[in-house]
């Protein structure tokens, strides 16, 4: 048995309100779906699960604020054993003991334990077949009739495999009116459903594997002309509903906290340094030119790709300050500020952007951003950066001066692409430069180490083609 956590999506983040959760107890999960919306100060954020196993019993209700660490609901496993299974990638390891006991039959008491209890089902010419929830589960989701199987476990029992099998060959043996899978809802989504009188086979979900979300109901509910009243809704479900204005204040505070935080903790340093871009804007007008519409890049991804292989060249750049010392990032994260259309800013992390190919990195981008600004995260994904990059190019600045978030070291900023007089080889003319910036922790670093940075920015540039 494991424990799902509220988890720590930033530094400064303390405490969460659980919005919705996203699966039904005795549901199963796997490692990385998301089970809950949490929001925080800054956003709403789908949270996911780092265990394998089914959906125990909830312990905290939706439009509860707990604080960071507190269990949510219970996970069972397959191994029956305890850990952390929302608050870390890692669960923490325990002493070994006898695995917990998990719920029985009351007409069975006798019933040795098992990891999922067996139901029993007689197939025809077949004899006897046992399929558990799980395997009940997979079946109905793939259209697969557990009767015309014969399960290759032991005592003939029907296995994951066999569900797979029998769902792959389906499409051929299955006659035009076998049933359709049904869509997933979520608790959330079905209880607001009811309150507003809404049909759910008329909506589409926007969830994992096009699941039904409280969101998708409420969108739907506001088309409805003839739709009944709904009930008062909670304080959560309204938040849900209308991000923007309700956490912008919130997220101005926690912003606040954490910059006032930032400038009187962390004793920054600045440089900055000009970029000519002529070479690698000339390579991207020709790289675009001969590709579809949308395989194009953006500057931005030139800028992030070299941010990011900068910071591999100098490591001292990307970490963290933490317990009075530097701890080098494992892989090169960065966090890119992302500005919201209700106000404030939050930074999405575009995980190992040093091994990324162009093209990936465009996408990924591009996909981060936005769903940044519809509130559609998950927890993975705003949490973890190693170095944070902004870029207000798109603004009309030309020139940025970020504050270091804690614990990293360093913020990189990049400014429009601006034409310029530029002298080379003694000649003078126009040439797109970009100014690049960096903040950075003192006690961490100095100047001639950012240097050595901003100049490895700079080469990188200047061979687009390396990229």
């Amino acid at each position: 048995m494991g424990e799902f956590t509220m988890p720590s999506l930033g530094a400064d983040m303390d405490e969460g309100t659980l919005v919705e959760w996203l699966v039904e107890p005795g549901a199963p999960i796997r490692r990385g779906d998301p089970v809950a919306v949490v929001e925080t100060a800054k956003s709403t954020i789908e949270v996911e699960c780092f265990e394998s196993g089914t959906m125990g019993r909830p312990l905290v209700e939706p439009g509860t604020t707990v604080p960071v660490g507190t269990p949510l609901a219970l996970i069972e496993t397959a191994a029956g054993t305890r850990g952390k299974a929302g608050s870390a990638r890692k669960p923490r390891k325990e002493p070994q003991g006898p695995p917990a006991p998990e719920r029985t039959r009351p007409a069975e008491p006798a019933e040795p334990v098992r990891t999922l209890e067996p139901v029993a089902s007689e197939a025809p010419g077949h004899g006897h077949v046992e399929a558990g929830p799980l395997i009940r589960h997979l079946a109905e989701e793939g259209g697969v009739d557990l009767a015309a199987l014969r399960g290759s476990g032991p005592g003939g029992r029907v296995t994951r495999a066999d569900i797979e099998r029998a769902a792959a060959a389906a499409p051929t043996a299955r006659t035009p009116t076998a049933r359709a899978p049904r869509a997933r809802v979520t608790p959330l989504a079905r209880r607001r459903a009811a309150e507003l009188g809404v049909d759910l086979s008329s909506v589409a979900g926007t969830g994992k594997d096009a699941a039904i979300r409280a969101e998708d109901v409420s969108r739907a509910a506001s088309g409805h002309a003839g739709a009944p009243s709904p009930p008062p809704r909670t304080t959560a479900a309204v938040r849900a509903s209308r991000p923007s204005e309700d956490q912008a204040p919130a997220m101005r505070r926690a912003i606040a906290r954490l910059m006032s935080r930032a400038n009187r903790d962390v004793p920054h340093y600045y440089l900055s340094t000009t970029v000519d871009m002529a070479v690698p804007m000339d390579w991207l007008h020709d790289r675009n030119r001969r590709s579809p519409m949308s395989e194009r890049l953006l500057p931005a991804a030139l800028l992030l790709k070299a941010a990011a292989l900068a910071a591999h060249e100098v490591p001292e750049l990307n970490g963290f300050w933490t317990d009075d010392r530097f701890t080098a990032g494992e892989g090169v994260h960065l966090g890119m500020a992302v500005s919201l259309r209700g106000g404030g800013l939050i930074a999405p992390v575009l995980r190992g952007a040093d091994t990324l190919e162009l093209p990936a990195l465009m996408s990924a981008l591009k996909d981060l951003v936005s769903r940044a600004r519809t509130g559609r995260l998950r927890g993975s994904e705003v949490s973890g950066a190693t170095l944070t990059v902004t870029n207000l190019g798109d603004q009309g600045v030309e020139t940025v001066f970020g504050v270091v978030h804690p614990p990293q070291v360093a913020l990189v900023g990049f400014g429009r692409v601006v034409d310029r007089p530029w002298a080379v080889d003694g000649l003078l003319g126009v040439r797109p430069v970009v100014t690049v910036t960096l903040s950075a922790d003192h006690r961490a670093t100095d100047g001639a180490v950012g240097a050595r940075y901003l100049t490895a920015v700079d080469r990188l540039l200047q061979n687009p083609e390396k990229l």
